[in-house]
């Protein structure tokens, strides 16, 4: 990516004990389990690779139809449709390895054991880089209260994730609460090494013909470049709320929308439905940062996450 004849840009991005080598990750549901992209995408360019959601056992997800394209968007309700760990360990992680880039493990549960087995599992297999536990799912045990909406859950699921692993931990949150702040502190304070935000908003799509909804599960997570003005202000307000790092999500099409998030103060970012819009879509957004911030003069990628310009009579 860099040019001979100019000083190299200082890309990398910490993370707990995990060191990126740039700030452009993949969202997790969006680019399978990295192998998939191989053909069209440099995979070792990539800051990392966040393959598709885990849990313990095998998922074939919702009935179809569950994608469902909108205005500026995307309704998807999969149903976190996933091979199971024992497979990915066996199958996916072999060849994942030979990929010099970070592997990151999103995973998911129905309980908080769930999660802790998982991590167990990742935390003695070689070559895995992170866990990004996705606490968007409903505990139920609580009688299908979202992990991700509670505080006091969220902060049960990361400690008990936290317990089970050395590796670092990246909590997802859903930004379908009223103070999204609350939750990424709650995470924090259990032991998240960073945050990724935002998971999918809830919604919903109508056949007017038929009055009947276009999704089969009626309900799908919204994502694209309509939640983008949504993701960025939650992504704001949490990087003012937390010491650890935090990795933006939502509506990232090209490099001027990954570079706004970079200067609400996220540390890195993840690209997700652009993947389907457009395969090469991270390698398109990692030249057009590097463009920009020559452009800029900007030699360390801190210099510009939280850089943000506020106005002199804004309250904050």
């Amino acid at each position: 990516m860099t040019s001979s004849s100019s000083p190299p840009i200082d890309w990398q991005v910490t993370i707990g004990s995990l060191r990126l080598k740039n700030p452009v990750l993949t969202a997790s549901g969006t680019f399978g389990y990295g192998l998939e992209f191989s053909e069209l995408v440099n995979l070792s360019s990539l800051g990392g690779i966040i393959v598709k959601g885990l849990s313990l056992a095998p998922s074939k997800g919702n009935p179809p139809p569950r994608i469902v394209e909108t205005a500026c968007g995307m309704l998807n309700a999969i149903g976190l449709e996933n091979v199971g760990i024992d497979r990915f360990l066996n199958e996916k992680l072999p060849l994942l390895r030979n990929i010099p880039t970070a592997v990151i493990v999103n995973i998911y549960g129905k309980e908080i054991e769930d999660y802790a087995e998982i991590s167990r599992r990742l935390d003695a297999a070689e070559g895995v880089s992170a866990i990004e536990i996705n606490i968007s799912c409903p505990n139920v045990r609580a009688g299908g209260v979202a992990f991700g909406t509670d505080p006091i859950m969220a902060h049960a699921v990361v400690q008990a994730v936290r317990k089970a692993t050395r590796l670092p931990i990246i909590a997802k949150l859903t930004p379908n609460v009223t103070d999204i702040t609350v939750i990424a502190r709650a995470a924090e304070d259990a032991g998240a090494d960073a945050v990724s935000l935002i998971n999918t908003l809830t919604g919903m799509a109508i056949d007017i013909e038929t009055r009947k909804p276009r999704l089969a599960n009626v309900t799908g997570g919204l994502s694209g470049p309509a939640i983008k003005p949504i993701a960025l202000r939650m992504v704001w307000q949490t990087a003012r709320a937390v010491r650890i790092p935090v990795i933006g999500i939502g509506g990232i099409l090209n490099a001027s929308d990954a570079i706004e998030f970079f200067i609400a103060g996220a540390s890195a970012i993840e690209v997700g439905t652009a993947n389907f819009v457009n395969p090469k879509a991270t390698m398109d957004i990692l030249e057009g940062i590097e463009a920009y911030c020559r452009r800029q003069g900007i030699r360390n990628l801190s210099e510009l996450v939280g850089s943000l310009v506020l106005p002199s009579d804004h309250p904050f």
